[in-house]
């Protein structure tokens, strides 16, 4: 039996931190794991940032409220999920996903989770484990289920490696010619047709 594990930003909805950077003009919010591979040293560089402009985490929800999913990102989560079983496994936080979640309507997430102090500010963040895309896949996979994963960043590429189908979806050309053996797609329809075959082919 397939579980299907997908990325959340970058692939359902817009990146979050891009889109903070935009709402409170600082760009070097911009920078996000498409960009710097070690997500502890990205998230530290972020919580710098915002620590020195004095934002904390109801900013940040505000801009999210905004946030609608990628156009056509419902549907195929509603299709996809007549194929096979699916989970978001994603980096983001539980205080930023609610209502990115009800949009979608409400699939199964997979998130860490944020520390915030009496004042707003975010003074840290507990990741729900080590490696926790990676370890949620052979968890899975340890309870008799086969993984087909997709990503578009650089924290996607263990889980897409370990699955036993795995996809590239949206992602920038570096990450893309850095690993010329994973099949990338660029559309929703590319992307569940390519789900498809691996499930028909094994008679799921």
């Amino acid at each position: 039996m397939y579980i299907t594990c997908l990325d959340l930003e970058g692939v359902l909805v817009p990146e979050i931190w891009i889109a903070f950077a935009e709402a409170s003009g600082i760009l070097e919010l911009r920078r996000t794991t498409r960009d710097e591979p070690d997500y502890d040293k990205l998230m530290k560089y972020r919580l710098d940032i915002l620590k020195e402009h004095g934002l904390g985490l109801k900013q940040i929800q505000d801009t999210i409220e905004t946030i609608d999913p990628l156009p056509g990102a419902k549907d195929f989560l509603d299709k996809l999920r007549d194929l096979t079983q699916v989970i978001i496994m994603s980096d983001t936080f539980t205080q930023f996903a609610a209502p990115l979640m009800k949009k979608l309507g409400r699939p199964t997430l997979f998130c860490n989770s944020l520390e915030v102090g009496a004042d707003g500010m975010i003074t840290g963040y507990r990741m729900r484990t080590a490696q926790s895309k990676l370890s949620s896949v052979k968890a899975l996979q340890s309870i008799g289920f086969d993984t087909i994963a997709a990503g578009d960043s650089y924290n996607d590429l263990a889980m897409i490696r370990a699955s036993r189908a795995g996809f590239l979806f949206r992602c920038p050309d570096t990450i893309r010619k850095d690993n010329p053996d994973l099949e990338a797609y660029d559309t929703f329809d590319g992307l569940y047709e390519g789900i498809r075959k691996v499930v028909q082919a094994e008679g799921n």
